[in-house]
């Protein structure tokens, strides 16, 4: 089928649902809700977060060297949005959505007590891009709630029942099933589908 051009943007989906805590010293943590979040390196592993500028969260982040990527699941979609469409200048997101921050171990940011997963980040460095600037963090610590961790030792992604995000729609996901292992190629064909 022909492809046709739309509106050049990053339509990169769909994107994870992540609430980056960030903190001030002697100050509580902030939350941001943010997708535009990846995997920028794994030896050592390292994850990449672009906050807008404008965002009351961009100058905690310039002003620190830590924060913490929080993965919530399903059951916390409306905090998630809250925090996503409130601005921390004006309110005390844990308050106002019910969460608990949460010390980490490794870094001087408290977390989302309430997500299954929290990767404990230390800043390598960031990148002005224009509108956002990319803060690249080392990640030093990664916590999973015991009973979403499989018998690999990593987190079972069927029960962390994770949220998505997609740009193009600008709707909120579920994860969907399962589908086949990264290499499978190499052991079955197009016709075993």
């Amino acid at each position: 089928m022909r492809k046709r051009s739309i509106r050049t943007s990053p339509r990169l989906f769909p994107l994870p649902v992540t609430l980056v805590t960030c903190q001030r010293a002697g100050e509580r943590a902030n939350i941001i809700t943010i997708s535009w979040v990846g995997v920028a390196c794994s030896e050592p592993p390292v994850v990449g977060v672009a906050v807008r500028k404008s965002r009351h969260s961009y100058r905690i982040l310039k002003g620190s060297s830590e924060f913490v990527v929080n993965i919530p699941d399903r059951d916390l979609l409306w905090a998630t949005d809250r925090c996503g469409s409130t601005s921390g200048r004006d309110v005390d997101k844990f308050e106002l959505c019910g969460l608990t921050p949460e010390k980490s171990e490794r870094v001087a940011v408290d977390a989302v007590a309430e997500c299954p997963v929290h990767l404990e980040c230390r800043l390598v460095k960031s990148v002005e891009l224009g509108s956002h600037e990319l803060f690249l963090g080392e990640v030093v610590r990664v916590a999973v709630r015991e009973d979403l961790i499989d018998e690999r030792g990593d987190v079972d992604l069927e029960r962390l029942n994770a949220v998505i995000y997609s740009t193009a729609d600008h709707y909120y996901w579920s994860l969907g099933e399962r589908l086949e292992y990264h290499g499978f190629s190499k052991e079955k064909t197009p016709e075993d589908f």
